[in-house]
């Protein structure tokens, strides 16, 4: 009897939710927009770092604790960045709310506006009323490095602004309302983003949810509260460098798991089950997907660029060292070899006189007195003859 007033009055919650326009319900892990109710209540919120950000326009989306009833069990959906499906949309994260019969998760959606989320800390810009990690200016987002991981050679779009959190203690507390649970309520802003205009879900983050249910690792009754996988860098990619295992467990409550209380007929309520997903229809779905490429090419092309970049300078780095080599071998060829000796005379060779006594030479035969015509004339015929002159 008790098991069915609770289903009773977690379907009339759930159905007044629907028609006041709450933002869709997460079903099963497998479906967005199924609605879940669980008696027992989310684990708190693990401790992990943030995976730098891997490009332009991707926005940081919290992990969050998800309900798998085929284990009647919590499993830990890990935080990711996510490409914006529109430019000029924010995430709003979703929540577990107490219902006053059971715990219902409130899905969370793309639009213009962050809406309420709870009051839950998720921290890293989502400190429970808004978002402050970042804004858009026209088709660039711009991340605030005070409170986001982001590498300035990869993203250029960044600002620095000091934020001051008003939470006086860490609370990690996930779900709103009923015992222990937070009591922020939505603005007036915030109701009316409710009812905008919105995009459910990715496909990239249904997939993220997906594989993170099949990993028994991520559920709450085997890590205890401490995920090994807590954030990826990007969806479905669960393994690699930039993966960041929790670094603090949080408290889970009187887990549903354990064998105590498998024979509780106090369990996790799934009605509809069957209910097809519904996903609000984007206007400019074509553009936005050509939007997406282009974030995606220019991403992959600022990466190329700085592998290429990379490469030449190792490049330079190692001509310069060989060049530096080469040089250091050259000085010490020079220093090992013997001076060179002045080569040994071989007494054959003539010696040359001076260039100045062959000078004085000439000079004095410039300086002779030139000789008489006639006896020189026949010096002449008589050397040409070869006899010398008669005596008259």
């Amino acid at each position: 009897m008790r098991t069915v007033m609770i289903r009773l009055a977690s379907l009339v919650i759930l159905g007044l939710a629907m028609l006041l326009g709450t933002p869709s319900l997460a079903g099963t892990p497998a479906q967005f927009g199924v609605a879940v109710a669980v008696t027992v209540p989310p684990p708190d919120l693990p401790v992990y770092d943030q995976p730098p950000c891997p490009g332009e326009s991707y926005i940081w989306v919290p992990g969050y604790w998800a309900w798998d009833a085929d284990f009647d069990d919590y499993f830990w959906v890990p935080a990711t960045w996510v490409l914006a499906p529109q430019v000029g949309f924010f995430w709003t994260p979703g929540y577990w709310s107490w219902s006053g019969a059971s715990f219902v998760w409130i899905n969370g959606y793309w639009g213009p506006v962050v809406g309420f989320y709870g009051g839950v800390n998720y921290g890293f810009g989502y400190f429970g009323n808004g978002y402050v990690g970042g804004h858009w200016d026209h088709d660039r987002f711009y991340y605030n490095r005070s409170v986001t991981n982001v590498n300035e050679t990869i993203v250029h779009n960044v600002y620095n602004t000091t934020v001051v959190n008003n939470y006086t203690t860490v609370n990690r507390v996930s779900y709103n309302g009923g015992t222990g649970g937070l009591t922020a309520k939505p603005t007036a802003e915030q109701e009316a983003a409710a009812h905008e205009r919105h995009v459910a879900p990715v496909a990239a983050q249904r997939q993220q949810m997906q594989d993170a249910r099949s990993n028994r690792q991520l559920s709450a009754s085997v890590n205890h509260g401490q995920p090994p996988i807590a954030a990826t860098q990007k969806p479905a990619q669960f393994k690699g460098s930039n993966v960041v295992a929790a670094k603090e467990a949080g408290t889970v409550h009187n887990n549903p798991a354990a064998p105590e209380n498998r024979a509780n007929p106090n369990r996790g309520v799934q009605p509809n089950r069957n209910a097809p997903t519904e996903r609000a229809p984007a206007p400019n779905e074509r553009s936005n997907q050509t939007y997406q490429q282009e974030q995606q090419q220019r991403n992959q092309e600022n990466m190329r660029m700085n592998e290429q970049q990379s490469k030449q300078e190792r490049k330079q780095q190692q001509k310069e060292q060989q060049q530096m080599q080469q040089q250091r071998e050259q000085e010490n060829q020079m220093r090992s070899r013997p001076p060179e000796e002045p080569p040994a005379a071989t007494g054959r060779e003539r010696p040359q006189a001076p260039q100045h006594e062959e000078r004085q030479r000439q000079e004095q035969r410039q300086q002779a007195p030139p000789q008489p015509e006639g006896r020189s004339d026949q010096r002449s015929d008589h050397e040409s003859h070869g006899k010398k002159p008669e005596q008259q």
